[in-house]
């Protein structure tokens, strides 16, 4: 079968998708978007979350099929995303639903290439640098998962508690951290969020 949808901002087409290909499969091998990560191809861990119309999901869960039509951001697309929301809803967001975006106004925030060579990168996202420097990264494998999460907890809940963090960072497991540098990096993305509204 043939799926499209949009990918970061970005029409994308799938051919010849088989009816047990998953998500995953289609994003990091047929589109080239390895930052979702494929691990326990169960929906345990949360290495391969990405955003699906809002909304957090495991693409290893999701059948290639059922994104006919949808909206789809990866981390490779989180900074992009990220800059769209500052632009056409300040202080506020695109949850589920609320956005009401047309692909012209999408494309906007299409996800740009980094250059392989140079490493030169876009901007990152304000969860990305957070990351950083909280220095909440350690292997990285699941980085990609816990941005995408963290980035849709602070879009619907601005000033999150250490509940609200824990809850929504419940379904990504890192095996390298003790998980307090990964809190302190949300944490830092919250209190930096809500100084730009203020300012």
């Amino acid at each position: 079968m043939r799926v499209n949808f949009t990918v970061n901002g970005r029409q994308q087409e799938a051919d010849d998708v088989w009816e047990g290909e998953s998500l995953l499969y289609v994003l990091r091998e047929r589109m080239g978007l390895p930052g979702s990560k494929n691990a326990c191809e169960q929906g345990e861990c949360g290495s391969c979350t990405v955003r699906l119309d809002g909304v957090p999901v495991c693409a290893c869960l999701v059948a290639a099929g059922q994104v006919e039509g949808r909206e789809v951001v990866t981390v490779e697309g989180l900074a992009d995303y990220a800059k769209h929301r500052e632009d056409a809803h300040p202080g506020g967001g695109c949850a589920a639903g609320s956005c009401g975006t047309s692909l012209d106004a999408a494309k906007r925030w299409q996800s740009r290439p980094t250059d392989g060579q140079t490493g030169e990168a876009v901007e990152l996202s304000p969860i990305q640098q957070a990351f950083i420097d909280a220095g909440a990264v350690q292997c990285g494998f699941c980085t990609p998962g816990l941005l995408v999460a963290a980035d849709e907890l602070l879009e619907n809940t601005p000033s999150p508690s250490d509940q609200d963090i824990r809850e929504a960072l419940s379904g990504n497991l890192c095996r390298c951290t003790g998980y307090e540098k990964i809190l302190d990096a949300v944490r830092l993305a919250a209190a930096r969020q809500e100084e730009a509204v203020q300012s």
